[in-house]
């Protein structure tokens, strides 16, 4: 039984990255639990790519595949939902309350803040990506394609809205980036990643899009060719659009896009 093929291998750097982003959401830089999802997407995509091609396929590179899945697109999403709760209510405070910064910029009375206890709503999101991960490993219709959000869909989703906060806002509740937080207002986008409302209704919608019944279509392609294709070309096409145009803004939207893409198609398709 082989353990350490190049797949398993690509899946445990995977796993490694998901790791280090749950140890940099603790630490309060978000940025990088941002990135290192990024580079496991990639990953994720790389070891099924790498089995396909070496022809490695085996039990426990499926269940290592789902373990790794579990952590990076399962636990740190919820870690950075929870940072961003724990951000997004402290913000509201400085809103609704004086207080003062001196001349460093630092809170000076942090210890009167404590965040309500509906934050921890934000491991829903790990809660659901299990029985996501536990219903994708038993269902024979998701072969081709996908019933309900993939986790890291959700994973990157999430993890990108620090991304358009931006790396000068502090996510640690001291205060240090307190000027920048209310000064968000003026950037929608911004302003509601520090929303607590929205937070939460993210937080309920996409939990329940990891186990919802609806279709949505794979970018896996059996040839290059246009005709079969045309959906996943032309996602991926809008993608590289928006991102060059909006950059790390595009992230969240992306993500959108690929779900109201699915439902529309799932619409206009004949009945089979």
């Amino acid at each position: 039984m082989k353990l350490f093929t190049i797949p398993n291998l690509i899946t445990l750097a995977n796993l490694g990255c998901g790791c280090l982003a749950i140890v940099f959401a603790f630490q309060g830089n978000l940025i990088w639990s941002a990135y290192l999802v990024g580079i496991a997407a990639v990953l994720d995509f790389l070891d099924g790519f790498a089995a396909r091609a070496l022809k490695q396929y085996s039990p426990i590179g499926k269940d290592l595949d789902s373990l790794a899945d579990m952590v990076t697109f399962g636990v740190v999403p919820g870690v950075v939902m929870y940072k961003l709760l724990n951000l997004s209510f402290f913000s509201e405070h400085l809103k609704s309350t004086s207080f003062d910064l001196n001349q460093f910029g630092t809170y000076t009375n942090p210890a009167y803040f404590v965040s309500p206890p509906i934050i921890y709503v934000s491991f829903l999101i790990t809660l659901f990506s299990a029985l996501r991960l536990a219903k994708f490993n038993n269902d024979s219709r998701q072969t081709d394609s996908f019933i309900g959000l993939p986790t890291p869909a959700n994973s990157i989703f999430i993890c990108s809205l620090p991304l358009i906060l931006g790396s000068d806002v502090s996510y640690e509740l001291n205060g240090a980036g307190a000027r920048k937080l209310m000064a968000l207002d003026s950037n929608l986008l911004a302003s509601l990643s520090v929303s607590p409302w929205f937070l939460l209704a993210v937080t309920v919608v996409f939990s329940l899009l990891l186990i919802s019944e609806i279709p949505l279509f794979s970018l896996k392609v059996k040839s290059f060719r246009w005709k079969g294709n045309e959906l996943r070309y032309s996602f991926l096409a809008a993608s590289v659009l928006m991102l060059v145009l909006l950059k790390f803004v595009a992230l969240p939207l992306i993500i959108v896009l690929y779900v109201l893409l699915s439902i529309i198609n799932n619409l206009v398709k004949p009945k089979s």
